[in-house]
This record gives structure tokens, sequence and C-alpha cells, in this order.
């Protein structure tokens, strides 16, 4: 455990690339249970397993990049890639026996709590980007959930390694409410967690899509907004679907997908009824669109 900050970006960059990375105690059960059934099992189940976890998520693109080939010319940003390079048989033993979020922050349980609600929205982002990404007909749909599984990979790697600092990043946050996060992280870490995962993506060799994102680049393409829209979603939502940000959120998500207000709320399981009131613009000007 990290309990005081590093004074450089190399440090963080070097402790984090080279750190055990723990996984929910249910992606290890399941990695497990499909390893009894290893003659049947195939890539994509077990990428969908990976893709329940951004901490196995990272662990797996991490590893890929720690045992990169001399030969390997091109970067595997997808986790259905990386098990195909792996292959079923090394994969299950690369990653047997593994350490569990559970376990690691057990004498953290405050900190457990917080990282548990920042994977939960990384979860929900992620199957937000997904769902938009296939009716956009896109053709990168794994690009733009890992990328929205991973957006605050830095965030969540701190709460793993540093959670005493985590936590006061947190108390600061709650006294005071205006205080951006990147000063609250600063005025705590030294740096901010988007330094360090700009630093990580780079080492790592993540995503492009992940880091531009990171990088606040082609913020107006249509994959960056498709991700950046379901992170901000899941942001605004776990406070509450009364969230005041979540009208606005909701009117550029029908502006991407093209659809209106009703075929949104219907597609995120919602009903007018578990909303306040909200106006649809889309109804006051040019009228509702369908799908």
């Amino acid at each position: 455990m990290i309990d005081i900050p590093y004074t450089d970006l190399h440090s963080w960059v070097y402790f984090y690339t080279h750190a055990e990375i723990p996984v929910l105690k249910r992606t290890a059960a399941h990695i497990a249970e499909l390893r009894e059934q290893e003659d049947t099992v195939n890539g994509r189940s077990l990428g969908m397993v990976v893709l329940s976890d951004p901490l196995m998520a990272l662990k797996v693109l991490s590893h890929l990049e720690a045992n990169r080939r001399a030969r390997q010319t091109t970067d595997i940003t997808t986790i259905d890639r990386a098990i195909m390079m792996m292959g079923i048989t090394p994969f299950f033993h690369t990653f047997e026996n593994l350490p569990t979020l559970e376990s690691h922050l057990a004498k953290y349980p405050r900190a457990l709590i917080g990282l548990l609600k920042v994977i939960t929205r990384a979860k929900h982002a992620a199957e937000y980007a997904r769902e938009w990404a296939l009716l956009r007909h896109d053709l990168e749909v794994e690009d733009i959930t890992v990328a929205a599984l991973l957006y605050h990979a830095a965030e969540i790697l701190a709460w793993c390694f540093a959670p005493e600092m985590s936590l006061k990043v947190q108390e600061l946050r709650r006294q005071n409410p205006h205080m951006r996060t990147t000063d609250a992280q600063h005025q705590v870490f030294g740096i901010s967690a988007n330094e360090v995962q700009i630093a990580l993506g780079e080492a790592w060799h993540l995503p492009h899509l992940l880091q531009d994102l990171w990088h606040g680049r082609n913020s107006d393409h249509p994959r960056v907004r498709n991700v950046a829209l379901a992170i901000d979603l899941a942001r605004h939502a776990a406070n509450g679907w009364d969230d005041p940000a979540l009208p606005d959120d909701f009117q550029a998500i029908q502006e991407l997908l093209h659809i209106n207000r009703e075929t949104l709320l219907h597609r995120l399981h919602l009903t007018p009824e578990n909303l306040p009131p909200i106006p649809d613009p889309s109804n006051l000007s040019t009228g509702a669109q369908g799908d």
C-alpha cells in the first residue's frame, strides 16, 4: 500500500505497471469455474467475464503488453483479441489463484466500498456504451466497451493501492462540494488521476480511443461521444435519476442515437414515473423522432 505520495509521475507509473492487480472475488470464482470446463470454453465466454470487471480487464491488457513478442507490431486493444493471442489454456495458467480485491482491501472497508462504487459506475458506463455502439452499427464495439470500462483506470488503481489517500480525496470533496476532483487529487496525491492514466495508457498501449478521451482529443467524433456520454450518464445516474444534469445527458444521447425521449427511456428501462418532469426538446421543436 502507498501511504506517502510519490514525488514524480514516473514513480506512480512504475509502481502501477509492476503491481499485482487484484480482481473482484466473483471474477476469480467465475474464471475458476470456467477452467473446470476448459474443453468447452471459448474466448468469447472468457471475454465476457473479463469485461465485467475493470480490474481484470486491466490485468489482461497489462499482461499482454508485458509479454509482447518482438515480432508483434500492432497493439492488441480488445479483450477478445488478447485472449486469442494468449490461447485458452495459457490464459487459465496465467490467471489461476487470482488475488481478490475483497481480501486485498480487507483492512480498508471504507475504501473497498468507495472502489466498488467506482467499479459499478464503470460497468454501467460500459453497458451503455456497448448498447449504443450496437445501435449505431459501429464496427469497433469492443474498443468502445473497453474505453468506457477503463475510463477511470487510475482512480481504480489508486483506491486499490492508496486507499487512505483516496479516502482523503473523497473527504476533501465532501467538505468542499464545489472543489474539482482534479484539485482534490493534486492536493492529496500531488498529481491528478488523468495525468497518471495518460502515462499508463502509453506504457500499456491501451486503446487509442481511451487515450483520446483522456487527452480530450476528437471530442466531436461519434465514437468518442458515445463513450463520453455513457460515462456522464453512469456518473450522474449514480446520484439518483433526479440528478439535475440528466436532462442535458438525455438530450445529447438522443441526438447521438437519433431517437426520441420515449425510446431512450425505454432502452434505459425507465418510465416517466421514475423521473421528475423533464421537457423533451425534440417534441417541442421538430417533433419526436422514431428509431
